[in-house]
Protein backbone atom coordinates (compact mmCIF):
# COMPACT_ATOMS: atom_id res chain seq x y z
CA UNK A 1 0.00 0.00 0.00
CA UNK A 2 1.52 3.33 -0.96
CA UNK A 3 0.44 5.37 2.25
CA UNK A 4 2.36 8.44 -0.04
CA UNK A 5 0.61 9.03 -2.23
CA UNK A 6 -2.62 8.50 -0.57
CA UNK A 7 -1.62 11.14 1.86
CA UNK A 8 -0.54 13.20 -1.60
CA UNK A 9 -4.07 12.75 -2.67
CA UNK A 10 -5.71 13.32 0.44
CA UNK A 11 -4.40 16.86 0.10
CA UNK A 12 -5.31 16.92 -3.53
CA UNK A 13 -8.99 16.37 -2.54
CA UNK A 14 -8.57 18.16 0.85
CA UNK A 15 -7.65 21.64 -1.82
CA UNK A 16 -10.62 20.72 -4.29
CA UNK A 17 -13.17 20.69 -1.46
CA UNK A 18 -12.01 23.87 0.53
CA UNK A 19 -12.13 25.86 -3.13
CA UNK A 20 -15.67 24.33 -3.88
CA UNK A 21 -17.02 25.67 -0.34
CA UNK A 22 -15.70 29.29 -1.33
CA UNK A 23 -17.49 29.12 -4.28
CA UNK A 24 -20.90 27.66 -2.70
CA UNK A 25 -20.46 30.73 -0.25
CA UNK A 26 -19.96 33.13 -2.97
CA UNK A 27 -23.33 31.43 -4.83
CA UNK A 28 -25.38 32.56 -1.54
CA UNK A 29 -24.11 36.35 -2.51
CA UNK A 30 -25.41 36.21 -6.06
CA UNK A 31 -26.17 39.45 -7.70
CA UNK A 32 -29.43 40.80 -9.85
CA UNK A 33 -30.05 40.15 -13.00
CA UNK A 34 -28.85 42.63 -15.62
CA UNK A 35 -31.44 44.62 -16.78
CA UNK A 36 -30.59 45.50 -20.34
CA UNK A 37 -33.44 47.93 -21.43
CA UNK A 38 -31.00 50.50 -18.90
CA UNK A 39 -28.12 49.70 -20.99
CA UNK A 40 -26.72 52.61 -23.83
CA UNK A 41 -25.34 50.88 -25.81
CA UNK A 42 -25.60 47.20 -25.05
CA UNK A 43 -22.00 46.39 -26.21
CA UNK A 44 -21.67 43.10 -27.85
CA UNK A 45 -18.09 41.14 -28.26
CA UNK A 46 -17.71 39.04 -31.31
CA UNK A 47 -14.51 36.41 -30.90
CA UNK A 48 -13.35 34.50 -33.66
CA UNK A 49 -11.84 31.77 -31.49
CA UNK A 50 -10.00 29.04 -33.71
CA UNK A 51 -10.22 27.07 -37.07
CA UNK A 52 -13.35 27.65 -38.98
CA UNK A 53 -14.62 29.49 -36.09
CA UNK A 54 -13.28 33.37 -37.63
CA UNK A 55 -14.51 32.42 -40.81
CA UNK A 56 -18.56 31.34 -39.52
CA UNK A 57 -18.17 34.41 -36.83
CA UNK A 58 -17.85 36.82 -39.81
CA UNK A 59 -20.53 36.01 -41.49
CA UNK A 60 -22.89 35.93 -38.06
CA UNK A 61 -21.72 39.30 -37.58
CA UNK A 62 -22.67 40.40 -40.89
CA UNK A 63 -25.94 38.57 -39.94
CA UNK A 64 -26.29 40.54 -36.57
CA UNK A 65 -25.52 44.17 -38.56
CA UNK A 66 -28.03 43.44 -41.03
CA UNK A 67 -30.41 42.33 -38.58
CA UNK A 68 -29.97 45.47 -35.70
CA UNK A 69 -28.86 48.08 -38.46
CA UNK A 70 -31.27 50.83 -36.80
CA UNK A 71 -30.28 49.44 -32.87
CA UNK A 72 -26.35 49.96 -34.52
CA UNK A 73 -27.47 53.40 -35.56
CA UNK A 74 -29.00 55.39 -32.88
CA UNK A 75 -26.19 53.76 -30.60
CA UNK A 76 -28.11 51.79 -28.92
CA UNK A 77 -25.62 48.62 -29.61
CA UNK A 78 -22.39 48.38 -30.13
CA UNK A 79 -20.59 45.37 -31.69
CA UNK A 80 -16.61 44.77 -30.95
CA UNK A 81 -14.62 42.31 -32.22
CA UNK A 82 -12.38 40.27 -29.51
CA UNK A 83 -9.05 39.00 -30.61
CA UNK A 84 -6.57 36.90 -28.93
CA UNK A 85 -8.59 33.98 -27.61
CA UNK A 86 -6.95 31.07 -30.01
CA UNK A 87 -5.19 28.12 -29.19
CA UNK A 88 -1.83 30.08 -30.30
CA UNK A 89 -2.54 33.04 -27.83
CA UNK A 90 -3.35 30.81 -25.29
CA UNK A 91 -0.54 28.37 -25.56
CA UNK A 92 2.09 31.22 -25.17
CA UNK A 93 0.19 31.98 -21.86
CA UNK A 94 -0.35 29.10 -20.83
CA UNK A 95 -4.01 29.85 -19.61
CA UNK A 96 -7.38 28.80 -21.15
CA UNK A 97 -8.21 33.09 -21.62
CA UNK A 98 -5.27 35.16 -21.16
CA UNK A 99 -5.77 37.88 -18.92
CA UNK A 100 -6.15 41.25 -21.17
CA UNK A 101 -8.58 39.04 -23.34
CA UNK A 102 -10.55 38.15 -20.32
CA UNK A 103 -10.41 42.01 -19.44
CA UNK A 104 -12.20 43.09 -23.03
CA UNK A 105 -14.75 40.20 -22.47
CA UNK A 106 -15.88 41.57 -19.19
CA UNK A 107 -15.85 45.15 -20.87
CA UNK A 108 -18.99 43.50 -23.13
CA UNK A 109 -22.77 42.64 -22.15
CA UNK A 110 -22.92 39.64 -24.30
CA UNK A 111 -20.59 37.80 -25.98
CA UNK A 112 -21.43 36.15 -30.08
CA UNK A 113 -18.60 33.36 -29.98
CA UNK A 114 -16.65 30.99 -32.44
CA UNK A 115 -15.34 27.51 -31.80
CA UNK A 116 -12.11 27.21 -29.60
CA UNK A 117 -9.28 24.26 -29.76
CA UNK A 118 -9.57 22.32 -26.23
CA UNK A 119 -5.98 20.30 -26.33
CA UNK A 120 -6.10 16.35 -25.93
CA UNK A 121 -4.01 14.51 -25.51
CA UNK A 122 -1.14 13.35 -28.22
CA UNK A 123 -1.83 17.27 -29.32
CA UNK A 124 1.14 20.02 -29.67
CA UNK A 125 -0.21 22.11 -26.91
CA UNK A 126 -0.26 22.48 -23.03
CA UNK A 127 -2.93 20.54 -21.48
CA UNK A 128 -4.55 23.71 -20.85
CA UNK A 129 -8.60 24.35 -20.04
CA UNK A 130 -11.41 24.13 -22.01
CA UNK A 131 -11.77 27.95 -22.67
CA UNK A 132 -15.71 27.89 -22.75
CA UNK A 133 -15.37 25.53 -19.34
CA UNK A 134 -13.30 28.69 -18.16
CA UNK A 135 -15.29 31.83 -19.60
CA UNK A 136 -18.78 30.08 -18.03
CA UNK A 137 -16.86 29.91 -14.63
CA UNK A 138 -14.82 33.42 -14.71
CA UNK A 139 -18.22 35.01 -15.94
CA UNK A 140 -20.81 32.87 -14.36
CA UNK A 141 -22.61 31.52 -17.01
CA UNK A 142 -24.90 28.88 -15.38
CA UNK A 143 -27.19 27.96 -17.85
CA UNK A 144 -26.42 26.65 -21.41
CA UNK A 145 -29.73 27.00 -22.85
CA UNK A 146 -29.94 25.04 -26.29
CA UNK A 147 -33.14 24.79 -28.93
CA UNK A 148 -34.16 22.07 -31.16
CA UNK A 149 -36.83 22.74 -33.41
CA UNK A 150 -37.97 20.18 -36.51
CA UNK A 151 -41.73 21.27 -37.08
CA UNK A 152 -42.06 18.58 -39.84
CA UNK A 153 -40.96 15.81 -37.14
CA UNK A 154 -43.44 17.76 -33.82
CA UNK A 155 -39.76 18.24 -32.34
CA UNK A 156 -39.57 21.33 -29.85
CA UNK A 157 -37.31 21.01 -27.66
CA UNK A 158 -35.34 23.32 -25.24
CA UNK A 159 -32.90 21.92 -23.20
CA UNK A 160 -31.31 23.80 -19.94
CA UNK A 161 -27.99 21.96 -19.24
CA UNK A 162 -25.64 23.26 -16.16
CA UNK A 163 -22.56 24.75 -17.25
CA UNK A 164 -20.10 25.17 -13.84
CA UNK A 165 -20.76 22.03 -12.17
CA UNK A 166 -20.81 18.43 -12.37
CA UNK A 167 -18.31 16.20 -14.46
CA UNK A 168 -16.59 19.10 -16.22
CA UNK A 169 -15.87 22.12 -13.65
CA UNK A 170 -13.75 19.47 -11.88
CA UNK A 171 -12.33 18.00 -15.58
CA UNK A 172 -8.98 19.34 -14.90
CA UNK A 173 -8.64 18.20 -11.69
CA UNK A 174 -8.30 14.46 -11.16
CA UNK A 175 -5.33 12.74 -9.61
CA UNK A 176 -3.40 10.02 -10.99
CA UNK A 177 -3.14 8.64 -7.27
CA UNK A 178 -0.33 5.94 -8.40
CA UNK A 179 0.34 5.03 -12.07
CA UNK A 180 -2.68 2.49 -11.94
CA UNK A 181 -5.24 4.61 -10.52
CA UNK A 182 -6.87 7.65 -11.56
CA UNK A 183 -9.50 9.64 -9.93
CA UNK A 184 -11.81 12.22 -11.55
CA UNK A 185 -14.40 14.23 -9.52
CA UNK A 186 -17.97 15.52 -9.70
CA UNK A 187 -19.46 18.48 -7.95
CA UNK A 188 -23.14 19.57 -7.66
CA UNK A 189 -24.23 22.30 -4.99
CA UNK A 190 -27.44 23.43 -3.62
CA UNK A 191 -27.11 26.45 -5.22
CA UNK A 192 -26.06 25.49 -8.30
CA UNK A 193 -28.73 22.68 -9.08
CA UNK A 194 -31.53 25.09 -7.74
CA UNK A 195 -31.06 28.05 -10.49
CA UNK A 196 -30.97 26.20 -13.64
CA UNK A 197 -33.68 23.87 -12.76
CA UNK A 198 -35.55 26.96 -11.50
CA UNK A 199 -34.71 28.58 -14.26
CA UNK A 200 -36.24 25.53 -16.46
CA UNK A 201 -39.41 26.00 -14.70
CA UNK A 202 -39.60 29.40 -15.40
CA UNK A 203 -38.84 29.17 -19.11
CA UNK A 204 -41.86 26.39 -19.23
CA UNK A 205 -44.34 28.88 -17.35
CA UNK A 206 -43.71 32.10 -19.52
CA UNK A 207 -44.11 29.85 -22.74
CA UNK A 208 -47.07 27.60 -21.10
CA UNK A 209 -45.08 24.69 -21.44
CA UNK A 210 -47.15 22.18 -19.49
CA UNK A 211 -43.87 19.44 -18.89
CA UNK A 212 -39.95 19.71 -17.51
CA UNK A 213 -38.11 16.37 -17.60
CA UNK A 214 -35.62 15.67 -15.56
CA UNK A 215 -32.15 14.03 -16.62
CA UNK A 216 -29.84 12.27 -14.45
CA UNK A 217 -28.12 8.69 -13.65
CA UNK A 218 -29.33 9.23 -10.32
CA UNK A 219 -30.01 5.09 -9.57
CA UNK A 220 -25.99 4.75 -9.81
CA UNK A 221 -24.61 7.59 -9.32
CA UNK A 222 -26.76 8.60 -6.04
CA UNK A 223 -24.85 11.55 -3.60
CA UNK A 224 -24.66 13.68 -6.69
CA UNK A 225 -27.12 12.73 -9.43
CA UNK A 226 -29.87 12.26 -6.09
CA UNK A 227 -28.88 15.45 -4.96
CA UNK A 228 -29.70 17.24 -8.37
CA UNK A 229 -32.49 14.54 -8.95
CA UNK A 230 -34.13 15.66 -5.27
CA UNK A 231 -33.95 19.55 -5.24
CA UNK A 232 -35.93 19.29 -9.43
CA UNK A 233 -38.89 17.66 -7.41
CA UNK A 234 -38.59 20.23 -4.45
CA UNK A 235 -39.07 22.62 -6.90
CA UNK A 236 -41.58 21.25 -9.03
CA UNK A 237 -44.05 21.75 -5.99
CA UNK A 238 -43.90 25.69 -6.92
CA UNK A 239 -45.31 25.25 -10.32
CA UNK A 240 -48.21 23.00 -9.79
CA UNK A 241 -49.61 23.12 -13.38
CA UNK A 242 -46.12 21.85 -14.52
CA UNK A 243 -45.49 17.81 -15.12
CA UNK A 244 -42.60 17.11 -13.69
CA UNK A 245 -41.01 13.61 -14.83
CA UNK A 246 -37.38 12.29 -14.95
CA UNK A 247 -35.25 9.80 -17.16
CA UNK A 248 -32.16 8.20 -16.79
CA UNK A 249 -29.86 9.40 -19.21
CA UNK A 250 -28.66 6.30 -20.92
CA UNK A 251 -32.77 4.95 -21.46
CA UNK A 252 -33.08 9.12 -22.92
CA UNK A 253 -30.52 8.95 -25.24
CA UNK A 254 -32.55 6.47 -26.67
CA UNK A 255 -36.15 7.44 -25.93
CA UNK A 256 -34.76 10.90 -28.33
CA UNK A 257 -34.90 8.64 -31.55
CA UNK A 258 -38.09 6.83 -31.09
CA UNK A 259 -40.42 8.65 -32.90
CA UNK A 260 -43.39 7.50 -30.54
CA UNK A 261 -41.98 8.83 -27.60
CA UNK A 262 -39.62 12.29 -28.59
CA UNK A 263 -42.50 14.40 -29.23
CA UNK A 264 -43.69 13.67 -25.55
CA UNK A 265 -40.61 15.91 -24.28
CA UNK A 266 -40.75 19.78 -24.65
CA UNK A 267 -38.06 21.20 -21.80
CA UNK A 268 -35.23 19.20 -20.18
CA UNK A 269 -32.77 20.04 -17.43
CA UNK A 270 -29.64 18.17 -16.74
CA UNK A 271 -26.48 18.18 -15.29
CA UNK A 272 -23.51 19.52 -17.42
CA UNK A 273 -21.93 16.29 -18.74
CA UNK A 274 -25.17 14.56 -19.94
CA UNK A 275 -26.48 17.92 -21.33
CA UNK A 276 -23.68 18.03 -23.40
CA UNK A 277 -24.20 14.58 -24.84
CA UNK A 278 -28.14 15.19 -25.21
CA UNK A 279 -27.78 18.21 -26.78
CA UNK A 280 -25.39 16.93 -29.44
CA UNK A 281 -27.50 13.95 -30.45
CA UNK A 282 -30.41 15.92 -30.08
CA UNK A 283 -29.02 18.56 -32.79
CA UNK A 284 -28.50 15.34 -35.19
CA UNK A 285 -32.52 16.08 -35.72
CA UNK A 286 -32.06 19.46 -37.10
CA UNK A 287 -29.08 18.81 -39.36
CA UNK A 288 -26.45 18.20 -37.20
CA UNK A 289 -24.38 20.45 -34.43
CA UNK A 290 -23.30 22.69 -37.65
CA UNK A 291 -26.49 24.08 -37.31
CA UNK A 292 -27.29 24.48 -33.50
CA UNK A 293 -26.23 27.37 -31.63
CA UNK A 294 -26.91 27.40 -27.83
CA UNK A 295 -27.05 30.63 -24.97
CA UNK A 296 -25.01 30.50 -21.60
CA UNK A 297 -26.57 32.97 -19.56
CA UNK A 298 -25.73 34.68 -16.61
CA UNK A 299 -26.81 36.84 -14.52
CA UNK A 300 -24.71 39.68 -15.07
CA UNK A 301 -23.26 38.11 -18.62
CA UNK A 302 -24.31 36.02 -21.11
CA UNK A 303 -21.99 34.17 -24.28
CA UNK A 304 -23.85 32.54 -27.32
CA UNK A 305 -22.23 30.18 -29.31
CA UNK A 306 -21.69 27.40 -31.52
CA UNK A 307 -22.09 24.11 -30.22
CA UNK A 308 -19.78 22.13 -32.52
CA UNK A 309 -15.84 22.70 -32.52
CA UNK A 310 -13.30 24.50 -34.25
CA UNK A 311 -12.70 21.53 -37.00
CA UNK A 312 -8.88 22.47 -38.03
CA UNK A 313 -9.24 20.13 -40.88
CA UNK A 314 -11.43 21.87 -42.96
CA UNK A 315 -9.06 24.97 -42.38
CA UNK A 316 -5.56 22.35 -43.15
CA UNK A 317 -7.20 21.25 -46.60
CA UNK A 318 -8.42 25.24 -47.68
CA UNK A 319 -11.65 24.24 -46.90
CA UNK A 320 -12.91 26.72 -44.44
CA UNK A 321 -14.78 29.70 -46.50
CA UNK A 322 -17.34 26.70 -47.41
CA UNK A 323 -17.92 25.61 -43.16
CA UNK A 324 -21.45 26.51 -41.94
CA UNK A 325 -22.31 29.71 -40.07
CA UNK A 326 -25.92 28.73 -39.50
CA UNK A 327 -25.15 27.06 -36.25
CA UNK A 328 -23.31 30.58 -34.78
CA UNK A 329 -26.15 32.37 -36.70
CA UNK A 330 -28.45 30.79 -34.74
CA UNK A 331 -26.56 31.74 -31.74
CA UNK A 332 -27.37 35.11 -33.08
CA UNK A 333 -30.66 34.63 -32.83
CA UNK A 334 -30.86 34.11 -29.45
CA UNK A 335 -28.76 36.21 -28.48
CA UNK A 336 -30.60 39.36 -30.40
CA UNK A 337 -33.42 38.08 -28.05
CA UNK A 338 -31.87 37.92 -25.03
CA UNK A 339 -30.94 41.75 -25.32
CA UNK A 340 -34.96 42.68 -25.75
CA UNK A 341 -35.49 41.97 -29.80
CA UNK A 342 -37.58 39.50 -30.17
CA UNK A 343 -39.35 40.37 -33.01
CA UNK A 344 -36.01 40.44 -35.21
CA UNK A 345 -34.65 37.30 -33.61
CA UNK A 346 -38.01 35.27 -34.20
CA UNK A 347 -37.78 36.71 -38.35
CA UNK A 348 -33.73 35.39 -38.19
CA UNK A 349 -35.20 31.96 -36.78
CA UNK A 350 -38.26 31.96 -39.85
CA UNK A 351 -35.56 32.89 -42.02
CA UNK A 352 -33.34 29.99 -41.32
CA UNK A 353 -35.90 27.56 -41.38
CA UNK A 354 -36.85 28.81 -44.52
CA UNK A 355 -33.55 28.38 -45.84
CA UNK A 356 -32.47 25.50 -43.92
CA UNK A 357 -35.54 23.25 -43.80
CA UNK A 358 -37.59 24.34 -46.74
CA UNK A 359 -36.68 26.29 -49.14
CA UNK A 360 -32.88 25.12 -49.60
CA UNK A 361 -32.32 26.84 -52.43
CA UNK A 362 -28.52 26.79 -51.25
CA UNK A 363 -27.03 23.63 -49.45
CA UNK A 364 -23.61 23.95 -47.50
CA UNK A 365 -21.33 20.56 -48.06
CA UNK A 366 -18.39 22.02 -46.19
CA UNK A 367 -16.59 21.39 -49.27
CA UNK A 368 -16.38 23.14 -53.07
CA UNK A 369 -19.88 21.38 -54.71
CA UNK A 370 -21.85 23.54 -52.17
CA UNK A 371 -22.27 26.99 -50.75
CA UNK A 372 -19.45 29.28 -49.17
CA UNK A 373 -20.68 30.12 -45.29
CA UNK A 374 -21.09 34.21 -47.04
CA UNK A 375 -23.05 32.88 -50.03
CA UNK A 376 -25.58 30.83 -47.33
CA UNK A 377 -25.50 34.45 -45.39
CA UNK A 378 -26.27 36.19 -48.53
CA UNK A 379 -29.36 34.04 -48.72
CA UNK A 380 -30.37 34.73 -45.48
CA UNK A 381 -30.41 38.69 -45.52
CA UNK A 382 -32.29 38.33 -48.68
CA UNK A 383 -34.89 35.94 -47.33
CA UNK A 384 -35.06 38.44 -44.28
CA UNK A 385 -35.85 41.43 -46.48
CA UNK A 386 -39.04 39.71 -47.93
CA UNK A 387 -41.88 41.56 -45.97
CA UNK A 388 -44.36 38.35 -46.54
CA UNK A 389 -41.72 36.52 -44.45
CA UNK A 390 -44.33 34.94 -41.88
CA UNK A 391 -46.35 34.26 -44.36
CA UNK A 392 -43.92 32.14 -46.42
CA UNK A 393 -42.58 30.58 -43.01
CA UNK A 394 -46.18 29.43 -42.34
CA UNK A 395 -46.90 28.29 -45.67
CA UNK A 396 -44.10 25.54 -45.51
CA UNK A 397 -44.63 24.38 -41.83
CA UNK A 398 -48.49 23.70 -42.71
CA UNK A 399 -46.85 21.85 -45.93
CA UNK A 400 -44.69 19.81 -43.87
Amino acid sequence: MDYTAIEKAKGHFAKILEEQLKRVEDLKKEADWIDYTKLKPIIIGVIGGDGIGPYIAKEARRVVEFVLAGALENGKIEIRNIEGLTIENRAKHNKAIPDDVLEEIKKCHVILKGPTTTPRRGDPWPNIESANVAMRRYLDLFANVRPVKVPQQGIDWMFFRENTEGAYIMGSKGIHVTPDLAVDFKVITTQGAERIIRLAFEYARKNNINKVTIVTKANVVKISDGKFLDIGYKIAKEYPEIECDDWYIDIMTAKLVDPKRRTQFKVMVLPNLYGDILTDEAAEFQGGVGTAGSANIGKRYAMFEAIHGSAPRMVREGRAKYADPCSMIRAAAMLINHIGYADKAKNLEMALDICGQYEKKLVITGRANGATGAEYADYLMETLKDPNLKQRWQDYSQQQ
